[in-house]
């Protein structure tokens, strides 16, 4: 029999959050492990470097599309069988990658394992809100945030070290075996948390619909996709500012990228220990100025004379403050959409890779050795989500003032 969902306390149980980390792992796993065999995978192919791009993104175009796919499926279908179909869909297509004859095939690989690898970034989300409401779902995203922070940290280094025996080939082959075992800890795991009176009257396309037309959803969804903008912008430019701009060393570099996360996964915690006590609305009400400042700062730091190091500093407080910001905005959310979650998780899902991707190419536009594009994107991000936020609290200000019935 599955363990049960929640413990004692009316928690998420060790084994659940476990296994949810687990499956918000699929993105950074699939690229990070991926992204050191692109030289060999060009050389395989007598591929170009732009040829060689295209299969990432076709993973985060899969990503992309195939979470809101399968977010409305799961709210017609139930959670299980959906994501179980997901990874059937990333297992055979991780198996075509190690297996593909041409870059054509390998892009198209990669475009069918971001589909089937979206179900469990996406269900994940959706099965937090079936099972938890308010401060506890927002406690809940910020500890799945924080397990699941790990893989960004130690993926590069993993896919490095197996670069050299057995190539991007076994990397694929090693995705392949993560899948299957994602299968099987869903399996013996977890249990249907969508009941089938829930699905009566839901349709694949009125969930989304539904979803767009709610003020709130789409403002702390918009909120979430602009503070993952932020941090998005720094992964993105972070090997050419660090290296190139302060003069760090690729050790250096990691090291310094490895501290960031570490900062990441901290605030995250500490965020999942406030949200019962402060709420996490009260919570991002005090974190996006401060990121806002922060980043601001980082774009000053940026402008002046001085040494290069000292971005380093505003670059930590910026990537720190995302965590106190991300699982909090995601649960305020999705708990204005709980009756069609994974809908409106599709929808957090398509908005962050969306964002990821048009910031990702504009913080290197004036080249390797300048902060100042991503110190403006940045900066720009943050004004965003505070002006978002704003409007998210003017609106609960009108809303607390109306009479009653209104």
């Amino acid at each position: 029999m599955p363990p049960s969902a929640l413990n004692r306390s009316g928690n998420l149980s060790a084994p659940w959050l476990l296994v949810l980390a687990f499956l918000a792992t699929t993105a950074p796993l699939s690229t990070d492990l991926y992204l050191p065999g692109f030289p060999r995978v060009q050389q395989d192919f007598a591929a170009s470097a732009s040829g060689v791009q295209l299969t990432l993104t076709g993973f985060l175009v899969g990503m992309a599309f195939g979470q809101l796919g399968f977010g409305a499926l799961s709210d017609k279908r139930g959670r299980i069988v959906p994501l179980l179909c997901g990874n059937v869909l990333a297992l055979g297509a991780s198996v075509l990658a190690a297996l593909a004859p041409s870059i054509e095939v390998l892009i198209a690989a990669r475009l069918l394992q971001g589909l089937g690898g979206a179900a469990g970034v996406v269900i994940a989300r959706a099965i937090v809100v079936d099972l938890t409401r308010g401060s506890e779902s927002a406690r809940t995203m910020s500890l799945m945030m924080t397990v699941g922070g790990i893989a960004p940290i130690v993926a590069p280094s993993i896919g490095a070290v197996l670069q050299g025996p057995v190539g991007w080939r076994g990397v694929m082959w090693t995705l392949a075996g993560l899948f299957a075992l994602m299968m099987c800890a869903v399996s013996l795991v977890f249990r249907e948390t969508r009941p089938p009176e829930a699905r009566h009257g839901t349709s694949l396309l009125g969930g989304l619909g539904h979803v767009m037309r709610e003020p709130r959803y789409l403002l702390f969804a918009a909120l979430f996709a602009t503070t993952f903008a932020v941090m998005m912008t720094y992964i993105s430019a972070s090997s050419f500012v660090y290296q190139d701009v302060m003069g760090f060393s690729p050790v250096g570099y990691g090291l310094a990228f490895g501290v960031n996360a570490v900062g990441l996964i901290s605030s995250g915690y500490i965020s999942s220990r406030l949200a019962r006590t402060v709420g996490p609305f009260a919570t991002v009400r005090v974190a996006v100025p401060l990121l806002l400042a922060f980043s601001v700062l980082t774009l000053v730091t940026a402008l002046l004379p001085g040494p290069r190091w000292l971005l380093a500093v505003p670059i930590w407080l910026s990537v720190t403050t995302v965590g106190f910001i991300m699982g909090n905005s995601s649960a305020l959310a999705l708990d204005a959409v709980r009756h069609v979650s994974g809908s409106g998780s599709a929808g957090l899902g398509f908005a962050q890779f969306v964002f990821g991707a048009i910031v990702s190419p504009l913080s290197g536009i004036g080249g390797a050795g300048t902060a100042l594009p991503m110190a403006i994107i940045m900066a720009i991000a943050a004004t965003l989500a505070a002006l978002l936020l704003a409007a998210a609290a003017l609106r609960a200000r009108r809303r607390a003032a109306a009479p009653p019935g209104r």
